[in-house]
């Protein structure tokens, strides 16, 4: 007879969470996921805006999982669940049976009912779009330095930003500070001052999450870095010639989007109903409903915590659920079928916004400034899943804190002098 079989879909957070915790259970897990390797999604902001590089901040989940003997790791895509023959569908054809199921598979951009805005507005969730982001980036900075017509130069050199989240906030700060130190002593016709970023954000603040007064200090902080907020003004149209919001129009050739995100088809998978989102409203032992053997978790779950709030999509959360899936497999394994409801622990909000500035919201206590500046690079550097990552991207951080200088300009995927003429680099 064999062992329990336990198939993980992703590789995030949640599913390499869930596969740890049974590494000493007496099971036989199968880890699927499209791509190769895990992200530490927190900190890619930061290669779509040249501080790391992608090898900094993923890693290959067989590399990870290499130490543990029960874990089998298939790079595949998941195309559905046979939930009667209790097996996993690939898209190659192959069938993964199971006898417990974990859908850890993550979240994809969400634009509203909009999805041709994407083509314009990439957003930031894989390797790829951070990649494709600072090529975009870097690209505006050298058509900006060739455009001699002052209305197109504006352009090239304007960026937008949608969503002031903590991704849309650090991604403006780090733009700001890409900018000035790319163009600074290195172009001949350009000013660290012609560089415009607008942050837009439909609701009344920037981190709508976090405690009003971090809200406002967050604010302020990226006024006095030069950062244009909007507020309270929903975007209504995204194109190649800018992005549209209230009763303005901002013209820009570099759009990214931060504003919203829904879960993967693990509901139409399971045949579930899922909410607005796409998530699966999952049991209180995180379940899905009428599946007993099936859990969905991470940003794919919808999970309502104790105070009846919501449990929020970020890493801590998904590593908990996946824990927590982990004990339940165990205890069940060994015949105990007591119910385990998931009892969700907020460790705190952090968001930095630029070099030496960040805010922290512990609930029982909040820091701003620098002191939550270091705070913020600690906590991120304890997470990473490597020692070799913390050296490397702890000299990174000192490398920029004292020259303001990103080692990892680089245009890559192809040569666009070659590829692409100048004006249509302007035009797009």
């Amino acid at each position: 007879m064999h062992k329990h079989r336990v198939v993980i879909i992703g590789g995030g957070f949640g599913g390499l969470a869930t596969a740890k915790a049974l590494a000493r259970a007496d099971v036989e897990i199968t880890l699927i996921d499209r791509r190769n390797h895990h992200l530490f999604q927190p900190l890619l902001y930061q290669v779509a805006t040249a501080a790391l590089s992608p090898s900094e901040v993923a890693w290959p989940i067989r590399h990870l999982l290499r130490r543990q003997a029960n874990v089998r790791v298939l790079m595949g895509t998941v195309v559905g669940v046979d939930k009667a023959a209790r097996a996993v569908l690939l898209e190659d054809g192959a069938r993964q049976p199971y006898d417990t199921l974990v859908l850890a598979t993550g979240a994809q951009h969400a634009y509203f009912g909009h999805d041709e805005w994407e083509e314009h507005a990439p957003g930031l969730k894989t390797v790829e779009d951070a990649t494709a982001i600072r090529r975009k980036l870097l690209l505006a900075l050298e058509a900006a330095e060739r455009e001699t017509d002052a209305e197109r130069r504006r352009a090239l050199l304007t960026f937008a930003i949608i969503g002031g989240g903590p991704t849309g906030v650090e991604m403006a700060g780090a733009i700001v500070e890409l900018g000035r130190a790319s163009i600074r002593g290195q172009f001949n016709t350009l000013s660290p001052d012609d560089l415009r970023v607008v942050l837009i954000e439909g609701g009344k603040r920037v981190l709508p999450n976090f405690y009003s007064e971090l809200s406002a200090y967050t604010l302020d902080a990226l006024k006095r870095m030069g950062v244009g907020v909007e507020l309270g003004k929903p975007v209504s149209a995204v194109d190649a010639e800018g992005v549209t919001y209230g009763d303005r129009h901002v013209a820009t050739r570099t759009v990214i989007w931060a504003a919203g995100v829904a879960a993967s088809p693990v509901a139409k998978w399971l045949g579930i109903e899922g909410d607005r989102a796409g998530r699966i409203k999952v049991e209180p032992d995180l379940s899905a409903p009428g599946l007993p053997d099936v859990f969905v978790i991470g940003d794919a779950a919808s999970a309502v915590r104790d105070n009846g709030k919501p449990v929020p999509g970020v890493a801590p959360a998904a590593k908990q659920m996946g824990r927590h899936v982990a004990r339940l497999i165990q205890r069940r394994i060994g015949g105990d079928t007591t119910p385990l409801p998931f009892a969700y622990k907020h460790d705190g909000d952090l968001a930095t916004i630029g070099k030496s500035s960040a805010v922290i919201d512990f609930g029982w206590i909040k820091l701003k400034g620098w002191f939550a500046w270091w705070v913020w690079g600690l906590a991120h550097i304890y997470f990473l899943v490597e020692t070799r990552t913390r050296i490397f991207i702890t000299m990174s951080w000192l490398w920029i804190y004292l020259t303001g200088q990103r080692s990892s300009r680089l245009i890559t995927h192809g040569d666009a002098t070659k590829t692409r003429p100048l004006e249509e680099v302007n035009d797009n």
